[in-house]
């Protein structure tokens, strides 16, 4: 009995060509699917240090292949070539699996992602996606969720303290924002009328979501970089306080897969956005109306990974430019911002959607109405942020003794801070200590 039929009794006579291929193409394209995401991570991380290097006026990798292109490849060997440590502490079963965990989930969630349209693929007509489902995105981020567990598992199976305050960070950060996350994805719902995420794709073939759904892609946008733990979010790696993180105690290989599925959560991210905001592997607008055949073939393929690499350079952006936020504000702002802007933008476009339906109500002063909610809904947010702001500043310009409560701190000096050489100083024996400067002076 065959399995693979199923998709022909959906419902839904559009993802019914999913499911009838022979086994040969289903495993070309899963292994394509693999070799494209471990090229493209190979290709971000020297990306990611030449466009820093040059936001900072360094050269950057240029030693290994032509520009450092090798680079990557280098780093990887060297992992590979480094010691495996498992520390004496760590449950050596979880502490092995937990990298695995974390990585397994980054290449499924390409399962349902729509490369291109359907090809003649090696002489049998495909689309270009491995397969889908009426609820694709729901299997997105099920899928995504599950590698939370391989975070948490690797901070808690090393035995250090360290490790284990980064996991429970990691997992608490991807939480919160996995919520605002899948908020911003049910305006799209609505929308598409789908959770597929091939018809979500057709559904934007005259305006992408990101413009109509403005609110729900900077949701977006902004969980989906606290979801990947990347600067300025990346609170988890705080190197001031946690060291490393969850994977301080990881090395060689066990570290690489770390590594690597966080850079491939970067392109998953993306690929997502890309799909549900900016119209798949369609291309952008007005090319299809110059060029006949620009979605048609592998050409989309082109413009799906064009719009992939828009959103890695924002990523690297946000890395060389803002520094790391506190814990405590980033928590706010998913808690106290993210998620009820993306509760009021839910009811707002459930309710334009209805209306135009139904047709009753003007949809310009609706639309205005709901504008002017969203604003003022915000702007009570912040209202109570700067209050507590402007009494913190009240206390600061008190006088402040740095004596009260019995805690050493020495008071600074009563005319400021001592600019240029410190003075000499003289103990209670009787003994001086003579700076630089002043031996300089008195030879």
């Amino acid at each position: 009995m065959s399995i693979l039929p199923l998709a022909a009794d959906l419902p839904d006579p559009d993802l019914a060509q999913f499911g009838q291929d022979p086994w040969w193409v289903i495993a070309l394209k899963a292994v394509f699917i693999f070799l494209i995401l471990v090229l493209l991570t190979l290709f971000n991380i020297w990306f990611e240090r030449r466009v820093v290097a040059r936001m900072q006026h360094r050269v950057g990798p240029n030693v290994h292949g032509p520009f450092g292109l090798l680079q990557s490849l280098a780093d990887g060997v060297k992992l590979a070539l480094k010691e495996d440590i498992i520390p004496k502490a760590a449950d050596k079963v979880v502490f092995l699996l937990a990298p695995v965990i974390a990585t397994v989930p980054a290449f499924v969630t390409w399962s349902v992602i729509p490369l291109g349209p359907e090809v003649n693929f090696f002489g049998h007509r495909t689309p270009l996606q491995l397969t889908d489902m009426p609820v694709a995105v729901l299997f997105m981020l099920a899928i995504a969720s599950i590698g939370i567990y391989g975070i948490v598992l690797g901070g808690w199976s090393s035995g250090s303290t360290y490790s284990l305050l980064g996991g429970l960070r990691s997992s608490a950060q991807m939480i919160s924002y996995e919520v605002a996350m899948g908020l911003a994805l049910v305006a799209v719902f609505l929308y598409a009328g789908s959770m597929s995420t091939s018809e979500i794709v057709a559904a934007q073939d005259r305006l992408w979501f990101g413009l109509i759904l403005l609110p729900s892609f900077v949701i977006y946008v902004i969980s989906m970089v606290g979801e990947t733990n990347r600067a300025p979010f990346d609170l988890p790696e705080a190197e001031g306080e946690l060291v490393g993180g969850f994977h301080t105690e990881y090395s060689s290989l066990k570290f690489a897969l770390f590594f690597l599925a966080e850079y491939i959560n970067l392109a998953t991210v993306s690929a997502i956005a890309t799909t549900l905001f900016l119209g798949g592997w369609a291309a952008p607008w007005g090319i299809e109306n110059v060029w006949d055949g620009a979605n048609s073939g592998y050409w989309p393929l082109l413009w799906f990974f064009s719009k992939i690499f828009i959103f890695i350079f924002l990523f690297v952006w946000l890395r060389g430019s803002l520094p790391r936020m506190r814990y405590d504000q980033f928590m706010a702002l998913g808690w106290k911002v993210l998620i009820p802007v993306s509760l009021a933008w839910i009811v707002a476009v459930a309710t334009i959607r209805v209306i135009s339906l139904e047709g009753n109500i003007n949809r310009t002063y609706l639309v205005a109405a709901i504008a002017v909610l969203l604003v003022l809904t915000a702007a009570l947010m912040f209202v109570g942020e700067r209050k507590g702001d402007d009494e913190a500043v009240e206390v600061r310009d008190e006088p402040h003794d740095a004596y009260a409560g019995g805690f050493p701190v020495p008071p600074m000096p009563a005319g400021g801070a001592v600019r240029g050489a410190a003075a000499p100083m003289t103990f209670a024996t009787g003994r001086t200590t003579v700076t630089a400067s002043a031996e300089e002076s008195h030879e």
